[in-house]
This record gives C-alpha cells, structure tokens and sequence, in this order.
C-alpha cells in the first residue's frame, strides 16, 4: 500500500502524519510532499511527536513533483480549507482523500504557547490517521 500525504510546506501536518502512519505499520509505504517545501521539518512538530515517541527528526521537506511520476493507492491532503488552497496531485492515484488540519505554523506566542498548538493539532491527527483512515485501508 502506496500513500501519498501533501500539503504546502511539508514540515509540518504531513510530517506528523507520516509519523503516525510509518509508526502504526511498517509495511506501508508512506511519503509526503509540499507544493513549496520548507527547508527543514518544523521544530515544534519534531519535538511533540518526540514527546510520544516518534521520531521525524530525520525527515526532510520533499516537492510533490518528485513522486508524480509514481503510482499510489492514497494521496491524502491534509491542509485547513479555509486558510490555504490544498495541492492537486495530477499523478496516478485510486484514491483521494481530505483531511484537513490547521497549520501549527500560524501559532504565535511563547514557545510554550505554541507547543500547546502543536499538541492540540498532533492529536488531531492521530485521530484522522490512526483512528479513522487506517481501519478503512484494512478493510481493502
């Protein structure tokens, strides 16, 4: 099982996503991309999920251009509808899928303030992921 998970940056909500997803099952095969990829993964989101015990430390930003060329089973974007426009994935997909999160990055605050957001979205999508896609790509 091939997966996909975009949104714009690509250091934020698709690398807490891919997280989840790798941690939960090994075997699939999960990447995620960004239309305008940060240089690196956002620091707070690298510190919340080593607050669970995942590590993205390693991660890194990818252009959703490099895996157009590939098939996948899921591509799944993650964006907030209503504060930025979700990337279009134009490649070979079976299936499409939303579920969007708001951006962490737009927290502002004390570092603690903003860890808090950090939190609060990371759980979220654990829920998306964990709890509401992974048993639907069991059941295929």
């Amino acid at each position: 099982m091939k997966i996909l998970i975009l949104c714009t940056g690509n250091s934020c909500r698709s690398q807490m996503a891919h997280g989840f997803m790798k941690t939960i099952d090994s075997s699939l095969i999960v990447r995620s991309a960004g239309t305008k990829p940060e240089k690196q993964v956002n620091k707070y989101a690298v510190q919340v999920m080593s607050e669970i015990g995942i590590d993205i430390s390693n991660h890194t930003p990818h252009f959703v251009d490099e895996y157009i060329a590939e098939p996948w089973d899921y591509v799944i974007t993650v964006c907030d509808h209503a504060k930025e426009v979700c990337p279009v994935f134009t490649g070979n997909v079976k299936n499409r899928l939303h579920l969007g999160f708001e951006d962490p990055a737009d927290a502002t605050g004390t570092d603690e303030e903003k860890l808090i957001v950090y939190r609060k979205i990371r759980d979220q999508i654990k829920q998306g992921f964990i709890k509401d896609f992974y048993p639907i790509i069991q059941v295929k």
